[in-house]
């Protein structure tokens, strides 16, 4: 083969090969993560839904990115009995993935710090009981204790929610979270609480 048509070939080659890139590095619209989501596939069978707070796009491309530790994580909901099964500690996949179960007095408002984590993504849900959770933009706050694996404490102006038993949380490492204040008429809850190792793909 001739070296001209060789270079032409290989100009095509690159041509193609960098629009494949611009096509999968394209942004994925709202109507598909809105049906990603509803669609439930992620879900492994459980039957709770994300809370209206929790960022659809980062919960779309974290999955994606680490789909076998989500699977992990949602897998472990749906095999255990969260009513019955005892506080502690769980390793799912080592210590990329691991549930921590508590069942603790839930606290007043002054007593709980905003905070947010670079390591890991937490999936919070109650399991009895109902707690109030602040949710805020952590680029948007004030950062009163610098980074200390794993956490980061801030002053912030956020979105207060009482949980309900529908719905999990998710807490990214630009979502500051304030969670565990008291409910009224809420003593004692019992939660679940899922770190999911932040990860590049393989």
């Amino acid at each position: 083969m001739k070296p001209k048509i060789i270079l032409i070939l290989l100009f095509f080659c690159s041509a193609i090969g960098v629009s494949l890139a611009q096509q999968s590095s394209k942004p994925v619209s709202a109507k598909k993560i809105d049906q990603w989501i509803a669609e439930r596939e992620w879900a492994g069978g459980i039957i709770l839904s994300p809370h209206l707070s929790v960022n659809k796009v980062a919960f779309y491309e974290a999955y994606h990115t680490n789909k076998k530790l989500w699977d992990a994580a949602f897998g472990f909901m749906k095999t255990h009995d969260l009513v019955t099964i005892a506080t502690g500690k769980y390793p799912i996949p080592g210590d990329t993935v691991f549930a921590s179960i508590t069942e603790d007095p839930s606290k007043k408002m002054e007593d709980v710090k905003w905070e947010s984590h670079k390591k890991y993504i937490d999936l919070q849900y109650i399991i009895k009981g109902k707690e109030i959770i602040g949710v805020a933009d952590a680029s948007k706050a004030t950062i009163t204790k610098p980074y200390t694996p794993d956490a980061m404490n801030y002053i912030a102006d956020g979105t207060y929610y009482t949980t309900d038993n529908g719905t999990f949380f998710l807490f990214f490492p630009n979502d500051a979270h304030r969670p565990t204040i008291k409910a009224d008429g809420y003593d004692v809850v019992k939660k679940i609480v899922i770190k999911i190792q932040v990860a590049k793909a393989e």
